[in-house]
């Protein structure tokens, strides 16, 4: 700290009350402003934040189901011209106390950026208000007509919809992907919990909550004092409790340490943040019990109201998972472990015929997900940009890893956007790296599940009927108005008498505004003090969560409560796994047995597709450089060839090699000699292949040099028109190998 006269001090003490003064004038201007906004937002018919034009195409409350949603299509603007062969992009909010519109929240963001790559573009959002009576069936039935009126609208796209289902609806769209596959493309989920009991000790507190209140009582208590309804303002204070120092103090300290250009984007976000939503407390209790404590929805345990039970394994679609390490809302664990509760291998993945890409995110928070410039630009940016190779991706399980592009790249032209996307191969040991749950942490969150359910027997037995009898509208109302998080829009608006006076003179000290320099040594003081409050306001964060769990694994982990709730009676694992399905053992056989009988079938663009994925399997690495070079390779060479038929061959070629490696490798001559003319060309395609993305293990160099013989061993392809059925002698095949 700088040493100051006497007058040096007098003169930055004089300075600092100016601004202090001007600031907090210009800081309660802003919140006067967040209230007014507020209150606008909320008088409006279909309140939501989209940053874009939009046309509503479908009412949801006019389906035979009705319920609050629509969908609308989004506007393209004269630079984003949208291409009616590419597969349209369908964004879905989440409807977790928020109101809609966080995926377009900003010019560039997930619309953004699918709008760039040339996508349609349509958004499922809600009304502030759930249609009485409707329930999670009821969304998933009206999301499923929006999809369908959307694939109506595309008859030329090439591929179905992909669909984003950020935070909460991530669980809808993975939901309504099992019972209805045939209506999607590339899921893509970002920040979604799916695995509700997961997380890591002293990092994940979250996920204690319902233990602590002693279940999802106090969901049916709240839904029943608002005369039916749960009030979305209860979840986002879950939300902000997670931490106090940027609740309690960091968003407003900000908004005033830089009230001369702040006051915008934290209006915009408070825009958002503070739109409040209801739902029905059918549809809460629901989300409670099945998914947040019964963690049902990854054991398929939940079953539709036709009686079909939903089982994620049945999505056909390539799923991608975005999260983040810094997310304390949906960490990794909570976004990924479902693989580890519906798969024992990546070879149970490929059996299902499944697709599963993860990225993980180092820094990022939760609703940096959705509403970062950055992430935009890069991860929403990238997936849009090869959304069609990845559902071109053979069977399996891949992290998506980005590198900047590289100018000096020969391929350059093949990397559509700012950075280099390949996937790469992964096991289910990876998932498992980021945060599992042991089998007592399963034990312990079964017993909470337990308890909840005693919890809630009580309840509805002695409570409930007396709380029905006393609810009413009016009251629900005034409970709902009286929330804290709805008084602070009331006591910053402009009903206070207390802030006209003041107010009175925003203008005046606009144009006179006197801002502090950085040096004054009152700001600095300022800014440790700030700093110091974060940090104690951190530190009693931790030792709330760290209390909180440990009386957590105290009481749910006593053998006592264990037994008492039936959980000691057996020996088994508590966490459920869903079993074999014998219709699906069937299907796979009846699916291996026609690859194997298929083997040598097809011409010279199916045996160079079978050769490059032989050459690569050894690098575990599908680069977006070589699938751009295949997708101009179908354009030349397969005429009149959909995306999905590629998708077909890809993944049949891909299968053929697992099945049986030397029988599909022998029967690259025969599908060689079907067309020499076509097979030359090939040929220059796969050098070329090779030449761009390379190979690295020794391995993948033996069987190049395996593949290249083959091709040079002219004399070894044989005509079909001269031979018919003809098949290569293992002379034939085997001589020209060089290992």
């Amino acid at each position: 700290m700088r040493v100051l006269s006497p007058f040096a001090l007098a003169q930055d003490a004089w300075t600092y009350s100016i601004d202090a003064w001007q600031r907090s004038i210009l800081f309660l201007d802003a919140l006067e402003q967040r209230s007014a906004r507020y209150y606008e937002h909320a008088a409006k018919s279909a309140p939501h934040v989209l940053k874009f034009a939009c046309e509503l195409l479908v009412d949801g409350r006019k389906l035979p189901r009705p319920v609050n949603y629509g969908l609308v299509r989004i506007v393209p603007s004269e630079e984003d011209k949208t291409d009616r062969f590419k597969r349209p992009f369908v964004i879905v909010d989440p409807r977790a106390g928020h109101g809609p519109g966080i995926g377009g929240f900003k010019p560039q963001s997930e619309i953004g950026v699918a709008m760039k790559a040339g996508h349609p573009c349509y958004f499922i959002g809600f009304l502030p208000d759930p249609v009485p009576g409707q329930t999670i069936a009821d969304i998933a039935s009206g999301e499923a007509a929006f999809l369908e009126h959307v694939i109506n609208l595309h008859p030329d796209a090439d591929g179905k919809p992909a669909v984003i289902g950020n935070c909460q609806a991530g669980w809808a769209v993975m939901m309504l992907a099992a019972e209805r596959p045939e209506l999607f493309g590339p899921l893509i989920l970002a920040g979604s919990p799916l695995s509700y009991w997961a997380g890591v000790p002293k990092q994940n507190p979250m996920r204690y909550t319902a233990g602590v209140l002693g279940g999802t009582w106090i969901t049916a208590l709240l839904g029943d004092a608002g005369n039916g309804k749960f009030d979305g303002a209860w979840l986002v204070s879950n939300f902000e409790n997670l931490n106090p120092a940027n609740t309690l103090w960091t968003k407003h300290y900000n908004l005033y340490s830089k009230v001369d250009s702040e006051a915008p984007r934290y209006l915009d976000f408070e825009q958002w943040w503070g739109g409040h939503v209801l739902l029905n407390a059918g549809e809460m209790q629901f989300i409670t019990d099945e998914l947040f404590v019964g963690n049902k929805l990854s054991s398929a345990e939940i079953t539709s109201p036709n009686g079909t039970r939903i089982d994620l394994r049945n999505i056909r679609s390539p799923i991608v998972v975005f999260c983040s390490k810094a997310d304390n809302i949906t960490p990794p664990p909570q976004a990924l472990d479902w693989i580890l509760d519906l798969y024992d291998s990546v070879d149970d993945i490929r059996a299902h015929g499944q697709t599963i890409v993860y990225s993980v995110h180092e820094s990022i928070g939760h609703l940096g997900i959705f509403v970062s410039g950055s992430v935009a630009k890069k991860e929403h940016d990238e997936f849009a940009s090869n959304i069609d190779l990845i559902d071109a991706l053979p069977p399996g399980l891949y992290e998506a890893v980005m590198t900047p592009k590289d100018g000096a790249d020969p391929a350059a032209d093949l990397i559509v956007g700012d950075y280099l996307v390949r996937f790469e191969a992964r096991t289910l040991d990876d998932i498992r790296a980021l945060g599992d749950n042991s089998t007592e942490d399963d034990r312990e969150f079964a017993a909470v599940a337990r308890v909840s359910k005693i919890n809630l027997g009580l309840y509805r037995t002695f409570l409930q009927p007396w709380v029905k009898m006393w609810a009413n509208e009016s009251a629900a109302e005034w409970m709902r108005r009286l929330h804290p998080l709805r008084m602070q829009y009331e006591i910053f608006s402009d009903v206070n008498p207390l802030l006209k006076p003041l107010l009175s003179n925003v203008a005046f000290i606009q144009e006179n505004r006197q801002s502090v320099p950085e040096g004054n040594i009152l700001w600095q003081a300022q800014e440790r003090c700030s700093n110091w409050l974060i940090e104690g306001l951190d530190a009693y964060r931790d030792l709330r969560d760290n209390a909180t769990e440990a009386w957590f694994h105290a009481f749910y982990g006593s053998p006592l409560l264990q037994a008492l709730v039936g959980l000691r009676a057996s020996r088994d694992n508590p966490r459920h796994r869903p079993g074999d399905d014998p219709a699906h053992l069937a299907l796979v056989s009846e699916k291996i047995a026609d690859l194997k009988n298929r083997m040598s079938e097809g011409g010279p663009r199916e045996a160079v597709i079978r050769a490059l994925i032989y050459v690569r399997m050894p690098d575990g690495i599908v680069d977006e450089r070589g699938f751009n070079l295949l997708r101009r390779m179908r354009e030349e060479t397969g005429k009149g060839m959909s995306l999905a038929t590629f998708k077909q061959v890809i993944r049949e070629q891909f299968l053929m090699l697992l099945l049986d490696e030397r029988r599909a490798i022998d029967g690259i001559p025969i599908m060689l000699a079907r067309n020499p003319d076509l097979a030359s060309r090939m040929k220059g395609k796969f050098e070329r292949m090779i030449e761009l993305v390379g190979v690295h293990s020794k391995m993948a160099r033996t069987r190049l040099t395996e593949i290249e013989a083959i091709f040079e061993n002219e004399d070894s392809r044989i005509s079909p028109s001269k031979q018919p059925g003809a098949g290569p002698s293992d002379a034939t095949v085997r001589a020209p190998k060089h290992h």
